[in-house]
């Protein structure tokens, strides 16, 4: 049996120490890597801060000054509420209640009609958007490209277009709706497509599965829940955009409203804004919970 002689202990001692030093060495090395890329970070992150400040006059006494003006408006479309009259001011308030109730109601429809219309889109065009699910690169970029000029215009400039070539009225609305939810939900749905578990893909495609069919079957089931869960999201972004698209006479509660300003109809502004913001946060609350039941059953059934 053979021994490690003195001088072999030495060496061995030597080269541990060797080790120990250099892997303090790249240690430091690489915490000074990090720091310095900390610090570039932090330095553009400050110069972005200070551009975007000088850029857009950005003051905080004006912002002072300005919050109770701002808060004076608000309070100035509020009427006043009597108690011996309460009934009867309220009334008068909400005198033009009907007439917002349909066109309210024509706003849900318009973003829930929108969302569906760019909602198919979308799942159209996150397929050939997914890195995993193409090989040809050049179908890859053109799918990424429209993704992106859909959610890159805004809602209001789509609408625009639509209304110079449909008419005003809801349908233009509903197209600006559907293009610009399409390209923000196809970016999300591409998203889930991409994390999926590539192992029922690889099984579909070795059963002799075409493209389709693992499309149909290896990644739709995995992605359903998702999919849903980021539809729901986008439908109550949608009626919140929808009430703004009657500014360029889009249809939806936002054109009554658009009126109401620009007259000075000051009770109408607050009767209509109330209106919206109880709708919405019905909305966001249903479909909070439905996301959250979505959730809640995916999660089971991977347990």
């Amino acid at each position: 049996m053979s021994t490690l002689s003195p001088t072999n202990g030495r060496l061995t001692s030597t080269t541990r120490e060797e080790r120990l030093l250099s892997f303090d060495e790249r240690y430091r090395q690489q915490q000074f890597t990090r720091r310095n890329w900390t610090l570039l970070y932090g330095a553009l992150f400050l110069a972005a801060l200070v551009g975007s400040v000088t850029v857009s006059d950005f003051s905080i006494p004006g912002l002072i000054k300005g919050l109770p003006m701002a808060w004076n408006y608000i309070l100035g479309t509020f009427p006043t509420l009597t108690l011996e009259n309460f009934w009867a001011d309220l009334a008068n308030w909400y005198w033009g209640l009907r007439f917002w109730l349909r066109l309210l109601v024509e706003t849900i429809l318009m973003g829930f009609v929108g969302t569906v219309m760019g909602g198919v889109i979308a799942l159209a065009l996150s397929f050939p958007a997914s890195r995993n699910l193409v090989e040809n690169t050049g179908t890859y970029f053109a799918a990424r490209r429209t993704l992106e000029f859909f959610r890159t215009v805004p809602e209001l400039v789509f609408a625009l277009i639509f209304v110079f070539a449909f008419g005003l009225g809801p349908f233009a609305g509903v197209l600006a709706i559907a293009v610009h939810t399409a390209g923000a939900l196809g970016k999300l749905f591409a998203e889930v497509n991409e994390n999926v578990d590539p192992r029922p893909i690889e099984g579909v495609r070795a059963s002799g599965g075409n493209w389709s069919m693992i499309m149909r079957l290896g990644v739709v089931p995995q992605a359903l829940p998702n999919y849903a869960s980021y539809l729901l999201l986008r439908f109550e972004i949608n009626v919140r955009g929808a009430s703004a698209l009657g500014l360029v006479g889009a249809g939806g509660i936002g054109q009554d409203l658009y009126v109401a300003i620009r007259q000075f109809e000051y009770t109408d502004i607050s009767a209509i804004m109330l209106l919206l913001i109880l709708t919405t946060s019905v909305i966001d609350i249903t479909c909070e919970a439905i996301r959250h039941r979505l959730i809640g059953h995916t999660l089971t059934q991977v347990a």
